[in-house]
């Protein structure tokens, strides 16, 4: 296991150029190894079985024109099949006494030999009926002969003996002129295959190399990388991948400067106002109790608004990283609306603001109380810090078959058409910002990452000129009904 393991994590480090000229290479020799054996070691045996092949099939079709040919047509057919295949025939009755005799060559072992017919039928006898095939050597030739004995009719009764004898052809001196062929063409192609797997293996290698080095680039924090991946569908699929990766990874560095750049902006004044009263309380107020709380109670609504800021970036955090999970219980939604909505009364009789709220029938809904108020308290602080001169917020509650909309309307400037698809998104800031009366900045973030950790649609319309809706949809509803 040790051995497999250190061979594979050395392959990891073998560059891809070598591994695909080594793979073509191995199956160029792995190729001319198999010919080699093939055509010169077992050329004899392939030779050799292949004869037998051919003479089974002569003797087959013998049999079959002794069992339904006439005496004239079966002479025939002998002399045709001892012609064609150079095969010397014997015909012989039960008693093994010849019939029928064809001679091919000029040197038979089964004719003019004494005795020759009558050894090979008493082995196909002793062979129980079953064909026999017989290797033997011409003395006077010294070439090998090939006998082959069957029996005509019943094997149990059999109306008589059919002999083959065939020449084997020495394959010696065909072998020596296919290895001298194979041993040039070997040399040829070899090259040739050395030659080509390094081409292949550098065209192969190429764009992933140039991808690499791009790669590089990217990890080095460069956006402007160009991957290019010509030459193959991987490798372009690959080039194209990497290229999302890189748009998305420029998208989130920006946002990630935004929201430095923002959160500093926001910590900065209230840590500068908290230092500024804490010294005005050491150096001038310490004994005005009158001035002494004023200025307390601004280090307390400052320190208050760095702990929102802090919370929200924590739980934006925890969203996000899946570490945050869903607590669902059963409340009434008009109720709940009206009690967050009544939360704002402070803000809506000092500053002006005016929260006009359209319920519809109580409905039950099962979900994550906690979070919900979070999401519809944040719809309604933004509709807040963009709504109009008029200062005028509208929320409004529509039941649905088997869901309950929330909308929450602002009378702002409204959002372009090119922006909306980024108004969720974490880190934007809008172009028509205003400062917040309360909040962080970060409240439509956690708003699209509390309603996609419940699966509930969610969007926004808006004009330009007329200001934007802000809606989500609640379908874990306990007791549906139609809408009228």
């Amino acid at each position: 296991m040790k051995l497999i393991k250190k061979f594979r994590s050395g392959l990891g480090r073998i560059p891809l150029k070598f591994t695909v000229w080594m793979y073509f290479m191995s199956f160029t020799i792995i190729v001319f190894v198999l010919l080699w054996l093939f055509q010169i070691l077992f050329l004899e045996k392939f030779y050799v079985q292949m004869k037998i092949k051919d003479v089974q099939g002569v003797a087959a079709g013998i049999i079959w024109s002794y069992e339904h040919d006439s005496g004239t047509e079966f002479s025939e057919k002998l002399s045709e099949y001892s012609f064609d295949n150079e095969l010397c025939i014997e015909v012989l009755d039960k008693y093994g006494r010849s019939l029928y005799s064809r001679r091919a060559m000029g040197d038979c072992m089964i004719h003019g030999k004494e005795n020759g017919t009558f050894i090979y039928v008493r082995m196909i006898t002793e062979n129980n009926g079953e064909a026999i095939w017989k290797k033997v050597k011409n003395p006077r030739t010294n070439y090998d002969m090939m006998i082959y004995g069957c029996v005509l009719g019943d094997k149990d009764k059999p109306d008589g003996f059919l002999l083959m004898n065939a020449a084997l052809v020495p394959v010696g001196s065909t072998a020596s002129i296919i290895k001298r062929q194979l041993m040039i063409i070997t040399i040829m192609l070899i090259l040739i295959a050395f030659a080509l797997s390094l081409f292949m293996a550098k065209r192969i290698s190429q764009p992933i190399e140039k991808i690499t080095a791009s790669a590089k680039n990217l990890a080095r924090g460069d956006f402007n990388t160009k991957f290019e991946g010509k030459g193959y569908l991987e490798a372009k699929n690959l080039a194209d991948t990497l290229t999302y990766a890189e748009n998305e990874l420029s998208k989130v560095d920006t946002m990630q400067r935004d929201l430095i750049a923002n959160v500093s902006h926001d910590l900065r004044t209230p840590l500068t106002m908290l230092k500024a009263y804490a010294e005005m309380i050491r150096d001038l107020s310490g004994d005005n109790p009158e001035k002494r709380n004023q200025h307390l109670e601004i280090i307390i609504s400052e320190t208050d608004r760095l702990s929102l800021m802090v919370n929200d970036i924590l739980d934006l955090s925890k969203l996000e990283s899946g570490r945050q999970k869903l607590s669902p219980s059963e409340f009434e939604i008009s109720s709940k609306l009206n009690e967050i909505i009544g939360r704002f009364s402070g803000i809506s009789e000092k500053m002006g603001y005016s929260i006009n709220f359209t319920p519809d029938e109580e409905r039950m809904v099962f979900c994550d109380v906690v979070k919900i108020e979070q999401v519809i308290y944040n719809l309604i602080n933004n509709a807040i810090n963009y709504t109009g001169e008029d200062k005028q917020v509208y929320v409004r509650q529509i039941n649905e078959e088997g869901s309950v909309l929330i909308e929450v309307e602002d009378t702002g400037d409204g959002i372009e058409e090119d922006k909306i698809k980024l108004i969720f998104d974490k880190y934007y800031r809008s172009e028509n910002h205003k400062r917040e009366v309360v909040g962080t900045g970060l409240g439509l973030s956690i708003v699209k990452a509390v309603l996609k950790l419940h699966g509930y649609d969610y969007g926004v319309r808006s004009q330009l000129g007329k200001g934007s809706v802000f809606w989500f949809r609640i379908t874990d509803v306990k007791n549906p009904q139609k809408s009228n």
